[in-house]
């Protein structure tokens, strides 16, 4: 039997990409939009635009005869309809960046009705595993459910009416708990019960706060008295765009204190073209940790190494990994890391993701009625539907993190991802990691774990977010990578973590393994003008295999020297004025213009109540 045993790893990793995914190509979506502003005669499409002030970047757009969508005061921004021409002439001033409008869609995986083979007597509740896995069922016992906490999810919106989502309007005590919803689609709030045509959002919302309750008493959400705020995104095709995202973050982060948003979900993700500190969307990210807000993000489905997407690649933010029960939920010996779950390092380096949840075949109550498309169907539940992503993980520990400020109110985002990645428990046999810390990160959650720890000060150590918005200096993980284009983790002092034998391939299951307790801190490299490429090229002076070895207590280590269960900080030089060409391609040096006056804004107020007024919600 698997045992879970207290770990510290303290993996100073980037944040997330997930099942929703930012494709740089696409045939619908902003472009769709911009033939439907201008119609046919003139090719436009959407851009956003970053400068100075919303006031000279509608004057420039204006001048050259565009026409501005929306403006993101969040990181000083607009989204604009332009001509490639007209998009041209105002790069040409060289001191605006312009950037494509990007498509997003849905990825979740399983998520089409396949139908049902099997005929079988559904119950109206059921036990979707979730919280006993996790290990929240202790909390509620003990009547920690989430409460005085927001989780404003921005996804496809939640359904809200009827028999079935009333376990997401109301919280485990019957009370009303979500005060408003907002439609980022068409920059307005609004009070509809069902307006999730997609099924996303309100899967993910089911998994974070679900207040339904089975015959044995035991929640389907891990945080059944959380207040949900659904920001609505995403359409009912499940397709988005970088403007309506940016505007959703801006609207949280415009709206924290009024509504005591102190948790984001955000189970979507965009292929990086940059580094994490130029993109728009990580940048309003950061703005929203600067401002204590925790920002948990999903790993992306791809697969791959390398593969976290954004805003996974952000080393703030809470990037989470899926986890497979291999259906057999209460079984550990047989949990593995699921194929799809993106991988790091990023490409400055980090470590991604921090943590893994389970994340296959995760069971939530829904209305199918208000679904464009019905989802895959459980064997088990009535109106249970199953979805597979790192979507729903990232969900659990959105969750998680819920119930880590709702005991401890005053924590800052950087303290809750330490509790939560120090409680967290790696996968080993043994004797040696199972899987390396690119694929599981500093391992399984325990949100009893998490929300019992003292832990402070262990993440995001090295880092300086302040000087990341402002734009003087900005930082790199401990990944290397050889001359044979092999990944080895750089711990300082001459000390290596090499690659175990079985390194991304996901062909071994964790059968017999323990969620173990080796620890390793990975605190921020700083770099200074030297370039860094992860695509083959050598970064150390050090040549590193990484074949033959085992991720174990005692593994291979440079000039006579070898680590076990110690814990490591890493110091070093910060990034310069050399921008790393990612792909052949880079944004520029551009920065938001942001002042200090801008930054460490005074945190939500813990003591504020969220008022709800029912009557205000309609059909």
């Amino acid at each position: 039997m698997k045992a879970f045993n207290n770990t510290l790893i303290v993996l100073l990793i980037s944040f997330i990409g997930g099942a929703i995914y930012f494709a740089s190509k696409g045939h619908i979506g902003p472009e769709q939009e911009a033939e439907n502003h201008w119609g046919n005669e003139i090719e436009t499409k959407s851009y956003i635009l970053q400068g100075s002030s919303a006031q000279r970047l509608n004057k420039v757009v204006t001048q050259v005869g565009g026409d501005v969508s929306r403006e993101f005061p969040i990181i000083n921004a607009v989204s604009a309809m332009l001509t490639p021409s007209q998009a041209e002439k105002i790069r040409a001033l060289g001191s605006v960046t312009v950037q494509d409008d990007r498509t997003v869609m849905t990825m979740n995986n399983s998520i089409l009705n396949k139908g049902q083979t099997k005929k079988l007597l559904k119950e109206f509740v059921i036990n979707n595993d979730i919280v006993e896995q996790s290990n929240a069922k202790s909390l509620h016992e003990m009547g920690i459910k989430g409460r005085g906490i927001t989780v404003a999810v921005i996804d496809s919106s939640a359904n809200l009416g009827g028999a079935i989502g009333r376990f997401l309007f109301r919280d485990s005590a019957s009370r009303p708990r979500i005060p408003v919803k907002y439609d980022a689609m068409r920059g307005r709030k609004n009070f509809r019960w069902n307006d999730d045509k997609n099924g996303h959002g309100t899967h993910v919302a089911g998994i974070i706060g679900s207040s339904i309750i089975d015959r044995k008493g035991t929640h389907n959400g891990i945080a059944p008295d959380v207040t949900i705020l659904p920001v609505k995104a995403f359409d009912q095709n499940g397709e988005s765009s970088y403007s309506k995202v940016l505007d959703a973050l801006n609207w949280v982060f415009e709206n924290r204190y009024r509504y005591k948003i102190r948790v984001v979900n955000m189970s979507l993700g965009a292929d990086a073209v940059s580094h994490y500190w130029q993109d728009p969307i990580n940048q309003a990210v950061m703005r929203l940790w600067d401002a204590g807000v925790v920002v948990v993000v999903s790993a992306g489905n791809n697969g791959k190494e390398m593969g976290i997407t954004v805003p996974g690649n952000n080393p703030y933010a809470l990037t989470v990994g899926a986890a497979s029960d291999n259906d057999t939920p209460l079984d550990y010996t047989d949990d593995r890391i699921a194929s799809f779950s993106a991988k790091g390092p990023t490409i400055e380096g980090f470590i991604k993701p921090e943590v893994v949840a389970y994340g296959t075949g995760i069971e939530t109550k829904m209305d199918e009625r208000f679904l464009v498309k019905l989802l895959r169907k459980s064997l088990w539940g009535e109106n249970y539907s199953v979805v597979s992503g790192t979507s729903q993980a990232a969900a659990l520990v959105s969750g998680i993190a819920a119930l880590v400020l709702s005991e401890n109110p005053y924590l800052s985002a950087d303290d809750v991802k330490c509790r939560i990645i120090s409680s967290a428990q790696l996968a080993h046999d043994g004797e040696m990691m199972t899987y390396s810390p690119f694929a599981q990160g500093a391992g399984m959650v325990d949100a009893y774990k998490a929300v019992m720890s003292d832990a402070t000060g262990c993440a995001n150590n090295g880092l300086d977010i302040h000087q990341d918005l402002l734009g003087t200096q900005h930082f790199a993980g401990p990944a290397r990578v050889d001359d044979d284009g092999e990944f080895y983790i750089d711990l300082g002092n001459g000390k290596v973590f090499v690659e175990g034998t079985h390194w991304g391939n996901e062909s071994m299951g964790l059968q017999g393994t323990h969620w173990g307790n080796e620890t390793m801190g990975l605190q921020a490299s700083h770099w200074g003008n030297e370039a860094m490429n992860l695509q083959g090229t050598h970064w150390g002076n050090e040549v590193m295999g990484l074949q033959g070895t085992h991720w174990g207590n005692e593994t291979m280590g440079l000039q006579g020297t070898h680590w076990g269960n110690e814990v490591m900080g890493l110091l070093g030089t910060h990034w310069g004025n050399e921008i790393m060409g990612l792909q052949g391609t880079h944004w520029g040096n551009e920065t938001m213009d942001l002042q200090s006056t801008d930054l460490n804004p005074e945190p939500v107020d813990p003591n504020i109540e969220v008022v709800v007024d029912e009557s205000s919600w309609v059909d």
